[in-house]
Formats: C-alpha cells, sequence, structure tokens
C-alpha cells in the first residue's frame, strides 16, 4: 500500500470511529457510507475496509445477521448508565421530539406563506398595476360623465317597444321569405332555365345579393 493509500485509510478508520462512538447506534457499511460520503467523500470500499480493520483491532463491535454485518460502537468505554439517567434521557426525548413538531408545523407555515409572497405581485408591479387601474378608471369616469350629461336617453319602455318592433318584423321577414321560397320553387318545377336566370329575368333580388343575414328568432 502506498504511503498517500495508508494515509487515506488511517483517516477514514477515525471519521468512521468517532462517528460511531458518538452515534452509538449500530449501523451497516452502506448505512455509513451513505450518511457520510457526501460530507467526507468517502468511497464505499474504503469504508469497508476501515470497519472490517476497527473492528480486527477491537475499537468497535462487529455482529453478522444473514449475509449482512453490523457495526457499532464497544459499549465497554461507556459507563453504566442509572435508571434515573434513562428517564431522564426519555424526558428529553419526550421534550425534543414536540420541539420538532412545533418547529416542523412553523417551518409550514413560513413555506406557505413564503410560497403566497412568492406568487404577489412586487411592490414596483404593485404601483405600475395602480397606474394602469387610474387610467382606466378615468376614462371609464368620463365615459359616465358623457352619458350623464347627454339628453337622447332612451327609456325603459322605449327599449321594450324597440325589441318588440324587431321581433315583429323579423317574424315577418322570415315568414315573407319562406312564402317567396315556396313560390320560386314551385314555378322553377316547370321552367325550362336555371335558377339565377329566372330570378334575373324575373327581377328578383335577393338577402344574400346584398349580404343580408335574417337574425336568430
Amino acid at each position: 500500500m502506498s504511503k498517500g493509500r495508508a494515509e487515506a485509510a488511517v483517516g477514514a478508520a477515525g471519521i468512521l470511529l468517532r462517528y460511531l462512538q458518538e452515534q452509538n447506534r449500530p449501523y451497516s457499511a452502506q448505512d455509513v457510507f451513505g450518511n457520510l460520503q457526501r460530507e467526507h467523500g468517502l468511497g464505499k470500499a474504503a469504508v469497508v475496509k476501515a470497519l472490517e480493520q476497527l473492528a480486527q483491532q477491537g475499537k468497535i463491535k462487529e455482529k453478522t445477521y444473514g449475509k449482512q454485518k453490523i457495526y457499532f460502537a464497544d459499549q465497554d468505554q461507556f459507563g453504566m448508565v442509572s435508571d434515573a439517567d434513562l428517564q431522564g434521557l426519555d424526558a428529553k426525548i419526550v421534550a425534543l421530539t414536540a420541539k420538532v413538531q412545533s418547529l416542523q408545523q412553523t417551518c409550514r407555515h413560513m413555506e406557505a406563506e413564503l410560497k403566497e409572497l412568492t406568487s404577489a405581485l412586487t411592490t414596483p408591479e404593485m404601483q405600475k398595476e395602480i397606474q394602469e387601474l387610474k387610467k382606466e378608471c378615468a376614462v371609464y369616469t368620463e365615459r359616465l360623465k358623457n352619458i350623464k350629461v347627454a339628453t337622447n336617453h332612451v327609456t325603459p319602455e322605449e327599449k321594450e317597444q324597440v325589441y318588440r318592433e324587431r321581433q315583429k318584423y323579423c317574424k315577418e321577414w322570415r315568414k315573407r321569405k319562406r312564402m317567396a321560397t315556396e313560390l320560386c320553387d314551385a314555378i322553377l318545377e316547370g321552367y325550362p332555365k336555371s335558377k339565377k336566370q329566372f330570378f334575373e329575368e324575373v327581377g328578383i333580388e335577393t338577402d344574400e345579393d346584398y349580404n343580408v343575414k335574417l337574425p336568430d328568432p
């Protein structure tokens, strides 16, 4: 083994030993690699080799479960913990768990508020929007003013009368057009020429000639 690789192996072993002692819980080689790879840039092979060396040196413990090996800190280096200490730790865990839940809830509220603020208009955008709305309001105000001073207002009764007359005349228009069409069709049954020639000879002008369309009923 080269000097550089030997130093790297020693460095990895120190990192892993410190990590297992601080966490004081069992890990597989894959767990340790996944937890420390990003922070320390350790390779999978280096982690496996360092853990095996530490176990051989008696600095950590190794247990085999099926095909998987589990590594953890040597418990002999830690003092005995009394029941009172364990109860204290349990109470601390409960308090910290509640604190974590409270912080998570606060974080969710802040994320929702941030999302709302991010989607809202910025101050310059709001100022621009206000100016546009003021201009639009001025236009409508002027238009309303002109409407109020106008003398040619149409009363509701007059408006209703116009609608009734329009409906009446359109109905009559539709009726007469249908009668004229039926009459022309009856004549064309015995007419030797085309429909167009018939209209030209008789002098019939249709709505289509003037691009006029009968309104919908």
